[in-house]
């Protein structure tokens, strides 16, 4: 796609939290590089919140409209859905910015990827954190010395969430939804990034409730070579989502708290946050301000840092091996 100065059409298949986020972000930027083509989504009460909260932007009336409206096409759209949707987008020419997993069955998300090319880049916010950036330049700059281990910790007052009760039918369900595929997955990203190849997945995953998703998982693998470990639980905080990825090595060590908090450890034995750390609630608009400039260097065939389709796959094979075991 030839380079312009013109901003990218961009078309929002699913108007739940992830779509009304992108939304604001793009609306909260003075001189955003996106204009939002159109959105739809197959609820009506979805599309009449976005009429309420962004009435100037265009709701049409189904999928292929919003493909044949934009340049690129996010796919916010619950996980069974992806795939219908960023082929169609393909198929028409468009690039793909989707959410993740690509599939729920792992079989189609492979031949997904070995036909899609390279039009196209997942939503991993990480790629563009200011957080994970600072993480970044520490262990370059020899922060910690030779990494020696990763440990990833999450935890949940409750799942799903308290803001995601109106998606709990396929967030709390076994085959699309839990917390490993949700949340985890950001943090295998990270890994992988950051790290190498998540491989020799092994532990445990409770199942408590039939049909519901994990309640709690034990997990060792390796990112890189690396030793890991994995745990999560829900119901084991009071707060709604507690997060940590520490990796040490043999002189310090390095953490991402709570999705945005890069802080490192001092000789103390106290983890200190960066000077300029902000909370979550205030770095994700920035976050995905960034994503969104990605979006448009992957759209116009231009180098950029989004998660790419493979990556996500290899993600969401690790993911999968956990929930299996």
């Amino acid at each position: 796609m030839p380079t312009t100065d013109a901003p990218l059409a961009l078309g929002i298949i699913g108007a739940g939290i992830m779509g009304e986020r992108l939304l604001n972000a793009i609306h909260g930027a003075p001189d955003s590089p996106v204009r939002v083509s159109a959105i739809w989504d197959p609820a009506p009460d979805a599309l009449d919140r976005i009429a309420a909260a962004f009435p100037a932007v265009p709701r049409v009336a189904d999928a292929a409209a919003v493909v044949a409206t934009s340049g690129c096409v996010y796919v916010a759209s619950p996980p069974a859905s992806h795939l219908g949707y960023a082929r169609a987008a393909l198929t028409a020419g468009r690039s793909v910015f989707c959410e993740k997993p690509l599939a729920i069955d792992l079989s189609e998300a492979r031949a997904f990827v070995a036909e899609a090319g390279t039009a196209g880049g997942v939503n991993f916010p990480f790629a563009s954190s200011p957080g994970v950036a600072a993480i970044a330049r520490w262990i370059e700059a020899g922060a910690i010395g030779t990494p020696r281990r990763l440990a990833i910790a999450v935890a949940f007052a409750r799942w799903p969430r308290p803001w995601q009760q109106d998606a709990a039918r396929w967030l709390d369900a076994r085959d699309e939804g839990g917390f490993t595929r949700e949340v985890v997955s950001h943090f295998l990203f990270l890994a992988r990034r950051l790290l190498g190849p998540l491989q020799d997945v092994r532990g445990r995953v409770d199942f408590p409730e039939a049909g519901r998703s994990e309640r709690a998982i034990d997990v060792t693998l390796t990112a890189g070579g690396l030793p890991v470990t994995l745990t999560g639980r829900v119901g084991a905080t009071a707060a709604d989502d507690h997060n940590t990825w520490t990796l040490e090595g043999d002189t310090g060590a390095v953490r991402l708290r709570d999705w945005a908090i890069a802080e490192r450890r001092g000789p103390d034995g106290r983890f200190e946050p960066e000077p300029d750390a902000i909370p979550n609630e205030r770095l994700r608009p920035i976050t995905l301000r960034r994503q969104i400039e990605g979006v448009v260097r992957m759209a116009r065939g231009e180098p950029h840092h989004l998660a790419t389709f493979a990556e996500a796959l290899a993600v969401q094979e690790a993911v999968e091996a956990i929930l299996a075991l």
